[in-house]
């Protein structure tokens, strides 16, 4: 039996088979994702999905969908789905399967007539290539494929709709057809392993519906472009169909598709699928190694970067790739700060805490490559670039107090990773001294004295060991409550906010903790009292009159409940150090019991890997991004220390 698998029953269920959703992507950054049954109910939803390196390098859906008919002996099967506006589904392709299976390569067994083929989806690891098998079961007197592709050439986050300005005209290539729709976008090209008849018939389809964007408050109406049909004869059984960026051999796509199926892990267990959804998010690009925060709307984000890390490189022993996404970050410094989104002049610098991340993500780094001697070289400047900034002053009024303390924010700004904001208000806006940020700047100071005095560099031990030998009272003064039992979350002048949030979990977690041992159990005791869960670790107690325990609705109502109570992953990462650093040996079992409680995941929401959020009440419904890098993450680094110990 397989370890993903879906039966007919499950797959001719649209109500069922819509609510799971596929993944598959290259190195590249492109990618195809769609539903189990192959509805697009998302404009993220597409067949062949690029970044466009002449427009903005952001990701682009070239090719939506693939309208596909299969002729065996004379007879016409309409294998495709497409949902229309008022929920009209046509054709109803997906009465045809009658298995699916994620193991290996996505696999599909359609049965039409009397006449079974399977259907294999592979999305090349290197390249920005999609290849398509299908293979008959039975003995036929001729079949043959018509392709009629819908396309879509618009980024991910729009819709696109009919208009004159579509380029119509279609290049000959080898078995096959290009087409670029309009300027500066990279043509696409479909081409199949046998000779094809193309047949250019210009046409637009009105009001494609995408169920998920209008459930999300969103608009969800598009035109998509189809240039005409392209049919192909099956020949000794097989037919395949790749799209691509650029044309290529022919008689080489079999050859790069049995190849590249040779370099797959298989998706048979729970962590070979954590660590194929590991791969899906390192992108090397252009000359640079970054990560993709989520799938399929997330680009690169710095924060998550640095949170997710040493789960997706260090445990895996895949040193040199941290570092060289450690290294590409650094590139876009700025004012002792990382971007929170984008990159270049498209960067938004307003993350308080990805540069704290940062000196984490390098503490493990140093201690996983036993490299603390050479830290100092080769980051030293860094570091001491980030820290000055904070110490003096930077972007969005994040500055040190005099008691060394770091203050952040004001009006309008949401800086911390609670960061929603419905119309122009955060949701969470925390303006003062962040409980975890304080937390991560103790540990970021004392790991950098830990690496100059490696570095022998006596003058930045002079000038900043004074700072932090009485930071411990301070923190203490400031958050703790004796009264309460743990620490507040934020503290602003003589305000303190005393909501059991998570935040003051990851005070627990680090290397050079600001709190004692006793204080630390006190926190993690609420944490699992309170916010822990079989999917994650809460935002908010649900002891609290502002607690949402369901992530639903339009995006302002989903903002209003994103960090009141929803459950998050990665908050496993801190918890998983937190627990160990207080109870050792003894929070294994603990441990190893929450993470494979991820293990029903694999076959839910997004296939093989794990959702960016769920609901913070049971039974913990999954939502949010599909495939989310630091979700991932957090397990595989709980995996990672737990083998370690």
């Amino acid at each position: 039996m397989s370890y993903i698998e879906f039966d007919k029953e499950q797959l001719v269920n649209l109500n069922f088979s819509k609510t799971k959703e596929i993944l598959r992507c290259s190195k590249t950054g492109a990618f195809a994702t769609t539903t189990l049954a192959g509805l697009n109910t998302r404009k993220y939803h597409g067949l062949f999905i690029a970044p466009q390196d002449r427009i903005n390098q952001e990701r682009h859906v070239l090719v939506s969908n693939l309208n596909e008919t299969i002729i065996v002996n004379n007879m016409d099967f309409h294998l495709s789905l497409n949902q229309y506006k008022g929920g009209v589904i046509n054709p109803k392709g997906n009465k045809y399967l009658q298995h699916f299976t994620a193991d290996g390569i996505p696999t599909y067994l359609f049965r039409v007539g009397k006449f079974n083929f399977t259907k294999e989806i592979l999305f090349l690891k290197d390249a920005d290539r999609l290849i398509i098998k299908y293979t008959m079961l039975d003995n036929f007197e001729s079949a043959s494929f018509q392709f009629q592709p819908l396309l879509a050439f618009r980024s991910i986050h729009s819709l696109t709709h009919a208009n004159g300005q579509v380029n119509t005209q279609f290049q000959t290539v080898e078995n096959g057809v290009g087409f670029c729709l309009y300027d500066n976008y990279t043509p696409v090209y479909l081409q199949c392993s046998s000779p094809i008849d193309y047949q250019h018939q210009p046409n637009w389809f009105h009001d494609i519906e995408y169920s998920e964007e209008l459930n999300r408050g969103y608009d969800g109406l598009e035109d998509l472009f189809s240039p005409g049909f392209m049919t192909a004869d099956v020949k000794d059984k097989e037919l395949y169909i790749t799209i691509g960026t650029e044309p290529i051999k022919t008689e080489d796509i079999a050859k790069l598709y049995k190849e590249d199926v040779s370099r797959h892990t298989s998706r048979s267990s729970f962590f070979n699928c954590l660590q194929n959804a590991a791969d899906q998010f390192i992108v090397q690009r252009n000359g640079k190694t970054e990560i993709i925060a989520g799938y399929p709307w997330f680009g690169r984000w710095g924060r998550d970067t640095f949170i997710a890390l040493p789960g997706l490189t260090l445990a895996f022993g895949k040193n040199e790739l941290c570092k060289e996404i450690i290294d590409d970050m650094i590139g876009d410094l700025s004012n002792g700060l990382f971007p929170n989104i984008g990159s270049g002049a498209n960067a938004a610098y307003n993350s308080v805490d990805a540069p704290l991340w940062f000196f984490r993500a390098l503490q493990l780094y140093a201690e996983a490559t036993h490299t603390e001697r050479k830290i100092w070289k080769e980051y030293g400047d860094t570091m001491k670039k980030i820290l000055s900034a904070y110490r003096h002053g930077t972007l969005n009024n994040i500055r040190m107090l005099d008691n060394g303390l770091i203050y952040a924010g004001g009006p309008g700004l949401a800086l911390t990773w609670m960061d929603a904001v419905v119309n122009g208000v955060p949701v969470t806006p925390r303006t003062g001294c962040q409980v975890e940020i304080n937390a991560l700047w103790y540990n970021a100071v004392k790991f950098a004295l830990e690496m100059a005095r490696h570095g022998k560099d006596s003058d930045f031990i002079y000038e900043w060991e004074p700072m932090v030998q009485d930071f411990p009272t301070v923190f203490k003064e400031t958050f703790w409550s004796k009264e309460m039992g743990y620490l507040a979350d934020y503290v602003d002048g003589n305000y303190k906010n005393f909501q059991i949030r998570p935040n003051m979990m990851i005070a627990t977690s680090l290397p050079y903790s600001p709190i004692s041992e006793k204080i630390r159990q006190l926190i993690l005791k609420r944490t699992c009292e309170e916010l822990l869960t079989e999917k994650g670790i809460r935002s908010l107690s649900p002891n609290d009159p502002e607690y949402k325990g369901h992530y639903f609705g339009n995006q302002a109502e989903r903002d209003t409940a994103y960090h009141q109570g929803t459950c998050w992953v990665w908050l496993l990462f801190p918890f998983t150090d937190g627990l160990l650093a207080v109870y050792q040996k003894s929070a294994i079992p603990v441990l190893q019991r929450i993470l494979y409680k991820f293990d029903n995941c694999m076959s839910n929401y997004g296939i093989s890997t794990i959702a960016e959020i769920a609901d913070g009440d049971p039974p913990h419904k999954p939502n949010g991004c599909i495939s989310q890098a630091w979700s991932v993450a957090a397990l595989l680094y709980m995996k990672w220390r737990i083998e370690r110990y």
